[in-house]
């Protein structure tokens, strides 16, 4: 069964709480997402520990519930 948006953002923001998430549809399928994170708790961190760091607030669904999840982080920019 897909996941839906709504579900993608809950999770990362109850991981990371000072994010700023967007989530688009990119299939309209449910199962092809793209995410912008934006956290300053990235602020430090190269891009790879950033994305680690979404990839386990899904808590292992990559590849499983949800099939693909293009993925971009940032740190506030203000």
């Amino acid at each position: 069964m897909p996941m839906q948006a709504e579900d993608i953002e809950t999770m990362i923001r109850e991981a990371i709480p000072d994010a700023e998430v967007t989530i688009t549809d990119l299939a309209g399928d449910g199962d092809h997402y793209a995410a912008h994170v934006v956290s300053e708790s990235f602020r430090g961190q190269s891009r790879v520990n950033q994305h680690k760091a979404v990839y386990a607030a899904l808590g292992g669904r990559m590849g499983g519930v949800l099939h693909a999840l293009q993925l971009t982080t940032a740190v506030p920019t203000s």
